[in-house]
């Protein structure tokens, strides 16, 4: 199978990308959960919490590029006979993911550039330690902060439901009705 996608399958470039970004969510998701509530040592929370953002900032821009890439790459068909009802559900579910892999990052980065602790104690937002995010919000915005944290955790709660959704899906196509739509993006075929 090619780069692009077909009639019948994704391409290698669109699977990797899906798997890719698939497993960095499951990543950043236990990364959150463990950080924010089972790391009582600080210092090893700052280093984690700093881990977060730039994994953060890499899915963003690898969600930018799989969206690009999704616009321009062939579709594969649904399978014949897919009533209108799950037509719907996976459009739907489709784009809540990919809403939802841009919203995420930002409402972070938003959150931690907002915070006027950061600005009080000097922590800058750096990307792997290489060169810092932009930081818009000097001397910081409590209330914004609490309003994007509180956006960035119901949203990671709706991003794990939508992940167990979409895997189940693809099993029930898998196991329950015999398509291709788990195959097409396994092995593209």
């Amino acid at each position: 199978m090619g780069a692009r996608g077909t009639a019948t399958g994704w391409g290698c470039v669109a699977r990797a990308f899906h798997w890719g970004m698939a497993g960095l969510i499951l990543f950043m998701l236990g990364l959150g959960v463990y950080m924010a509530n089972f790391v009582p040592d600080l210092l090893r929370q700052f280093e984690l919490f700093q881990l977060h953002k730039s994994w953060g900032f890499v899915v963003f821009f690898l969600a930018l590029a799989r969206l690009g890439w999704r616009l321009l790459d062939r579709t594969p068909e649904e399978p014949a006979g897919m009533p209108a009802w799950q037509r719907v559900a996976a459009r739907a579910s489709h784009a809540a993911l990919y809403v939802l892999m841009l919203a995420m990052p930002l409402s972070g980065w938003i959150m931690v550039s907002a915070s006027p602790d950061a600005d009080i104690l000097g922590i800058r937002n750096m990307v792997f330690g290489l060169f810092p995010m932009p930081d818009p919000w000097v001397p910081g915005n409590a209330g914004l902060e609490t309003a994007a944290g509180e956006f960035h955790a119901a949203a990671a709660i709706l991003l794990a439901a939508l992940l167990v959704m979409h895997a189940a899906a693809a099993l029930w196509h898998h196991f329950g009705a015999r398509d291709a739509v788990l195959r097409r993006m396994v092995v593209g075929r």
